[in-house]
């Protein structure tokens, strides 16, 4: 579901970020898969993910499954908890930071133009370099309603959008209708713009266009509802 944190990539590290590979190996699957999102996300945001977010990379039902989870990770050594805030264990930082960029969130777009005017940004997040990549320019929008609920995108979440106005085929892009903006599923063909959502509910329907639709971004990454 989400293109943020390599669940799957054990073997993942962040800049010069080191972690003690004999007691990683000893862990079993779901702990590795849950130990690689918590690394993932200390480092990149310096917090740690719900429980909820973990039993998701695990398969949990319940809280206390990933409470379990938790307890096996800090008995192998690999995460502490001091009071209720988990920080790896056995890492040392190298010489290359880890290095951050400022990027807008903006709450609301009235109009579309000028998005990143400063009257329409809420505040500014630190979002890693390794996401928000330079060369580019990249803006944070909250997403709102159900229309992209089964391409991983739930209303609350933060999308980390790139700023630009062509897309490929397949791309989760922020396009213009109407002076409101709106996250979708692009497929082009010859003059025809479609703009499709990929949801539950049925009420939702694909939008279709000239190819004069209105690009404004792309979708990089979606951030849970619970980070900001």
């Amino acid at each position: 579901m989400f293109l943020l944190l390599a669940y799957h990539n054990l073997d993942f590290l962040y800049r010069g970020l080191y972690t003690n590979y004999t007691m990683i190996n000893s862990l079993n699957e779901k702990d590795k898969k849950a130990f690689a999102l918590i690394r993932s996300r200390i480092v990149n945001y310096g917090k740690a993910p719900s429980l909820r977010e973990i039993n998701e990379v695990t398969g949990g039902k319940s809280p206390r499954s990933a409470s379990l989870v938790i307890d096996r990770l800090i008995k192998s050594g690999v995460i502490i908890k001091k009071g209720r805030e988990i920080i790896l264990a056995n890492t040392i930082q190298s010489t290359n930071s880890v290095n951050t960029v400022d990027v807008p969130l903006v709450g609301s777009i009235s109009c579309g133009f000028p998005m990143l005017a400063e009257e329409n940004i809420e505040t500014r997040i630190p979002v890693s370099t390794s996401l928000a990549k330079k060369g580019s320019i990249y803006f944070l929008l909250r997403a709102t309603g159900d229309s992209m609920n089964l391409a991983g995108i739930n209303s609350g979440d933060i999308l980390l959008i790139r700023q630009q106005q062509t897309a490929e085929n397949g791309d989760k892009v922020v396009a213009l209708i109407n002076d409101e903006a709106t996250v979708k599923i692009i497929e082009k063909k010859n003059d025809i713009v479609v703009l499709r959502p990929k949801s539950t509910n049925n009420k939702h329907k694909p939008i279709i266009l000239t190819d004069n639709c209105i690009i404004q971004g792309v979708v990089v990454a979606i951030l849970p509802a619970d980070i900001y």
